[in-house]
């Protein structure tokens, strides 16, 4: 327990300053914490990510040391560094992170889509990346969507912006199909159909609803 010599009020939470005038606080009791310490498993995850960091960088350094020496046509400590980096942001990003599922889930995505790109290019460039790891990753991320929809049928409606920032993500395949950089266009069409219909079911589906989330969502009167 500590207690503000300013405004003369104890406090029962642990804080080092008054809530009401920011002075220092000064120990009068020691007590337990009024609610369940979530800082320490916060702090062993952190230490554990760092602790992942620092090994990561050390095992990177030597890949690239191999792949240096044993001069190989492809940069194959990319793709190893990569994948290393991209298991730390899993770990800070969306363990460690305070932001919310949806976030979390679209950060990392288009992450790991970028990251997929960068593979292929390293190992020649076949197009796969864009062809079906692009699009699919959009298709999972719309079932993805569908599954939460019904999980938390009481709050569906959330889920309409969601839906249009991946209507937004599906036109990234078309246009590079319009640039001559995906050449086989089957999957990428399909991915844009399922984000665009499954907004344009909510919206049908959801009526009023729907129109007054998007209405609040976006500022219209």
């Amino acid at each position: 327990m500590s207690k503000c010599i300013r405004c003369q009020v104890e406090i029962l939470d642990e804080t080092e300053r008054c809530p009401l005038c920011d002075s220092v606080l000064e120990k009068t009791v020691e007590v337990e914490n009024m609610y369940p310490d979530v800082r320490i498993k916060s702090r062993k995850m952190s230490l554990i990510s760092r602790i992942y960091l620092f090994c990561a960088i050390l095992a990177e350094a030597v890949l690239i040391y191999l792949n240096v020496v044993l001069e190989s046509r492809i940069w194959w400590c990319v793709i190893t560094g990569l994948s290393l980096l991209y298991v730390y942001l899993v770990m800070r990003f969306a363990i460690i992170g305070k932001s919310g599922y949806k976030a979390k889930v679209t950060v990392l995505m288009m992450i790991g889509l970028s990251m997929v790109i960068i593979i292929d290019f390293v190992a020649g460039y076949n197009g796969w990346s864009v062809n079906y790891v692009l699009p699919a990753g959009i298709l999972l991320v719309d079932a993805g969507i569908v599954v939460l929809m019904i999980v938390n049928i009481k709050s569906w409606q959330s889920y309409l912006v969601w839906q249009i920032f991946m209507i937004l993500c599906s036109l990234v395949p078309f246009i590079l199909y319009l640039l001559k950089i995906v050449t086989k266009p089957g999957l990428t069409v399909i991915a844009m159909g399922c984000s665009f219909f499954l907004f344009l079911g909510t919206v049908i589906i959801g009526d009023r609803r729907a129109r007054v989330e998007l209405k609040r969502r976006f500022h219209i009167r």
